[in-house]
C-alpha cells in the first residue's frame, strides 16, 4: 500500500469507480466526493496527497473548489474534465491545477501522471527543505514539525535526530551514526542517550497520531525511520 492518498471528485459515480479500480490496484488509498461541497470537507477532513477533479459539478464547481483549497494548500491537483477547449484548460492551469486531462481519458494515463505529479511535488517539496510522509510534515529550514496539522515541540536535538532519520527513509541508522550526524565526530558522549531522545521523540508525536508509528527500533543495530499506519490505535 502506497502511503499518498487520493481524492477522487467528480458526479459522475461510473467515472469515480473507474478511477478508483485503477489507483487501488497501483496501491493508492482513495476517498471519493461526487459534488464540490462534500469534497471540500472530505479535503479538510482527510488531507489527501493529491485531487483527481471535475470541473462541472452540483453545489460547487470544480473551479471554485480549486480556488478554495488553494488559499491554504499547495496539494497536487488533476482537473479531469469534459471541456477539452484551449481556454479551459489554461483557466484550470492558472488558477492552480498541476495538470488537466480531458474526457474521454485513459485511466492507465491519468495514474501515470498521478505518479507524475506527486514525485514532481515531492521533488519542490525536498528542495524548499520538507519532508512529508504520512500525517507528518518536517520543515527543516524553520525547525518545525507538524503532525496533523498540529506544532510537535521538540528540542533541538530531538529535532536533529528526527530530521537525519526522516531523510533517510528505511535506512538503518546506528547509534554512532545519529551522533555523528546531529553532534559530529567530536561528541564523546554516551550513545544510548540517543535511546532517550527517540523516547521522547515518539511520545510527543504519539500525542498527535496515535494511529501512526515513525520510528522503528532495530535491535542490535539501531533505528529507521518508516512511517507506518497502526492496525489499532494504542490504548
Amino acid at each position: 500500500m502506497r502511503e499518498e492518498k487520493i481524492l477522487i471528485v467528480d458526479d459522475e459515480k461510473d467515472i469515480v469507480d473507474i478511477v478508483k479500480a485503477y489507483l487501488v490496484k497501483e496501491g493508492y488509498p482513495t476517498v471519493e466526493a461526487y459534488d464540490g461541497e462534500t469534497a471540500l470537507e472530505l479535503w479538510r477532513e482527510t488531507k489527501p496527497d493529491l485531487i483527481v477533479l471535475d470541473i462541472l459539478m452540483p453545489h460547487l464547481d470544480g473551479l471554485s473548489f480549486c480556488r478554495e483549497v488553494r488559499k491554504d494548500s499547495d496539494v497536487p491537483i488533476i482537473i479531469l474534465s469534459a471541456k477539452s477547449e484551449e481556454d479551459d484548460r489554461i483557466t484550470g492551469l492558472e488558477i492552480g491545477a498541476d495538470d488537466y486531462v480531458v474526457k474521454p481519458f485513459s485511466p492507465r494515463e491519468l495514474v501515470a501522471r498521478i505518479r507524475s505529479v506527486l514525485r514532481r511535488h515531492k521533488e519542490r517539496a525536498e528542495r524548499r527543505g520538507i519532508v512529508v510522509t504520512g500525517p507528518m510534515v518536517i520543515d527543516v529550514n524553520r525547525h518545525r514539525v507538524k503532525v496533523n496539522d498540529e506544532e510537535v515541540a521538540l528540542t533541538p536535538m530531538e529535532l536533529d535526530i528526527l530530521t537525519s532519520l526522516a531523510t533517510r527513509p528505511g535506512q538503518v541508522l546506528s547509534r554512532e551514526r545519529i551522533i555523528e550526524l546531529t553532534q559530529g565526530d567530536e561528541y564523546n558522549g554516551y550513545d544510548r542517550n540517543i535511546d532517550t531522545h527517540i523516547k521522547n521523540i515518539r511520545n510527543k508525536v504519539a500525542k498527535k497520531a496515535r494511529d501512526w508509528s515513525f520510528i522503528e527500533t532495530v535491535y542490535g543495530i539501531g533505528y529507521r525511520f518508516q512511517a507506518k499506519k497502526k492496525t489499532q490505535p494504542e490504548a
